[in-house]
């Protein structure tokens, strides 16, 4: 079954998330500023790890975009505290869509049913909680960060 991502154009639902340091984090937190949830399906694998060290490493420029990066998996938070601590990953949010099980993913239209993760993939929306781009990616291939922020300074 093929994944139908939400439309562009729509409000995005919020969510409330444990992120890997065991903080509740919603998306209404972010009003006014600028989103990206980077969808990666599972933690400990090399193309996650380098996803979610490109938004640790562009960190500043997000700032000054004044853009909140989330690394969004259904990972337990625990296991994604390991693997942020692993990966020296200090100041990226990494929320845990562990339970209900991808409801968050669910809700973006990125859960992949069969194998009980999300999609790789990259969902910008803007200040005033409007989705405003997407690109999903093949499993093994790594987002293009450049890709993404050139999008977003393009808004």
């Amino acid at each position: 079954m093929k994944t139908k991502p939400i439309d562009i154009g729509r409000a995005a639902p919020d969510f409330t998330l444990k992120d890997n340091r065991g903080n509740m984090v919603s998306l209404s937190d972010f009003a006014g500023k600028k989103v990206l949830l980077s969808w990666h399906p599972l933690a400990w694998t090399r193309v996650c790890a380098e996803q979610m060290v490109a938004l640790e490493k562009n960190i500043n420029i997000f700032d000054e975009l004044n853009v909140e990066p989330l690394g969004m998996s259904v990972d337990p938070y625990p296991t994604k505290n390991a693997w942020a601590k692993h990966l020296e990953i200090a100041r990226v949010k990494l929320p845990s869509d562990f339970w209900p099980h991808g409801a968050a993913a669910r809700d973006y239209g990125l859960f992949r049913e069969v194998e009980g993760h999300s999609e790789r993939a990259n969902v910008i929306i803007d200040e005033k909680g409007i989705v405003r781009w997407i690109k999903l990616y093949e499993i093994p291939e790594v987002p293009d960060i450049h890709e993404v922020i050139d999008f977003i300074k393009s808004l």
